[in-house]
């Protein structure tokens, strides 16, 4: 380092390692993550410039540049063009929504479950099923989606939440996130960028995250991602696709028109752009509207998850994949489950041929618009955005308290709430607000329990 080049300089990360060690990239990044995870630089710090930081270090910018780009793959720094580099802002948070034992008194609000009232038509096939004199080959293996009408099923879900598709796109899949993983693993090389919404779902940032890929927050406007920003990110950014939730956007709850989807698709078939279109709140809304897909079948590889709409145990998903992308889909899909459940698959290509689907979604709904409407009644005074047939809602917060610290206190009165800090993506700042699973609790008297508790927190900061 220049003789006294930096005594009096301020920067707002001066570390100091030891170069005797190789390789320094390495070793500088390993410094850079443990003062992240320390707490030495918090979220949102905007690091030196790298040329600055190189002379500091007496190091070239390709080390430091190698060491920063570590640290990205890691989730742990956001680049943006023009603006500089940043501790991000979900760098410390936890994305994993769903801990593997849930605490003993605790009143769960914040995994998306729907209601456990409604499954009754369920029950009826399974039983139906194992009725039968072959009812051993459900317990075997088998081939997904290899009964045509198993796929006919699938397009039938597919088309009441909004898209017309033929049998000849249909992939199968364990579950929504798992078919998000494979879509990027088989789509993505590491460190590959994709564009997100300023918040988005933990599920595709923890998959993004195992494999190296970087997410891009790209701009809202209207409280959906703005055309323009794409566009902007496609020209300069090097983004590869975008990942959407067009209806009933987790954790926003914000539904996009249909103008946004049509703008989104146009702009994707332009720069010859994916998009990975998570439907798997589609069919919340009891008129759905036309899917992103429907805009740009060729772009879009569109997952319909059941797990929200019909049932968290049916561990299934179905995708729709453009012919381009469905063989590597395909490959990824199967390196990542080995086989879907023919149980699985059987019991809900079932229920939805004989319209018993039908039936479990409009009691999701009915039960989620009875809880919401008490939702209502506690919240009235305050902003706490969704639709009544929703399973979540996004309580925004007094300005005096961030999502994190309510979080908190929400856990040490026994109440589990998601702050926006688990959802938010890079260098964006996160909202100050909460999600709330209202369909969780496991009785309305537990629901109104938890609201109470919630109220009495938000009340001390008015």
């Amino acid at each position: 380092m220049p003789i006294n080049s930096f005594e009096n300089y301020q920067m707002s990360w001066k570390p100091s390692i030891d170069k005797t060690k190789k390789p320094i990239y390495k070793v500088l990044a390993e410094q850079l993550e443990r003062d992240i995870l320390n707490g030495v630089l918090l979220p949102g710090t905007k690091l030196p410039p790298q040329r600055e930081l190189a002379d500091y270090l007496d190091l070239n910018l390709s080390t430091i540049s190698k060491a920063f780009k570590v640290c990205e793959l890691k989730g742990l720094l956001s680049a943006t063009i023009g603006s500089g580099t940043f501790v991000s802002y979900d760098a410390l948070s936890n994305a994993y929504l769903l801990e593997d034992i849930k605490p003993r008194h605790l009143i769960e609000m914040g995994a998306t479950l729907p209601d456990n009232d409604s499954y009754e038509p369920l029950l009826l096939q399974l039983k139906n099923m194992l009725q039968e004199t072959d009812y051993e080959k459900w317990f075997g293996y088998g081939r997904p989606g290899e009964s045509l009408w198993q796929k006919d099923a699938a397009v039938k879900l597919m088309r009441r939440g909004g898209f017309e598709t033929t049998v000849d796109h249909i992939l199968f899949a364990n579950g929504g996130q798992n078919a998000i993983a494979a879509t990027l693993a088989s789509l993505c090389q590491p460190g590959d960028r994709i564009g997100v919404d300023y918040h988005t779902y933990p599920g595709l940032k923890t998959a993004a995250a195992m494999l190296s890929i970087q997410l891009v927050p790209i701009k809202s406007e209207n409280n959906e991602m703005s055309p323009i920003a794409f566009e902007y990110a496609c020209k300069n950014d090097n983004i590869k696709g975008i990942y959407l939730i067009p209806d009933y956007h987790n954790p926003t709850t914000h539904c996009m028109s249909i103008k946004n989807r049509k703008l989104l698709a146009a702009i994707a078939q332009r720069y010859n752009q994916f998009i990975i279109e998570d439907a798997t709140y589609h069919l919340h809304n009891e008129q759905p509207l036309p899917a992103v897909a429907s805009y740009a079948p060729e772009q879009v590889i569109h997952i319909a998850s059941l797990s929200k709409s019909i049932a968290p145990g049916l561990r299934l998903a179905y995708v729709a994949a453009p012919s381009r992308y469905k063989e590597p889909i395909s490959k990824a899909l199967y390196n990542l489950n080995i086989s879907v459940s023919p149980l699985l698959a059987e019991l809900t290509a079932r229920t939805i041929v004989s319209n018993q689907f039908e039936i479990l979604i409009e009691r999701h709904r009915e039960q989620a618009t009875c809880r919401n409407q008490i939702v209502n009644q506690y919240f009235a005074d305050y902003t706490c955005l969704g639709a009544d047939t929703g399973i979540f809602r996004w309580l925004l917060l007094p300005d005096k308290i961030t999502g994190a610290e309510f979080e908190k206190l929400a856990a040490q009165q026994e109440v589990q709430v998601y702050a926006a800090e688990r959802f938010v993506v890079g260098n964006r700042y996160p909202e100050r607000a909460v999600r709330i699973a209202v369909c969780a609790p496991k009785t309305l008297e537990e629901l109104e329990q938890g609201l109470i508790i919630l109220k009495r927190l938000l009340n001390n900061f008015i």
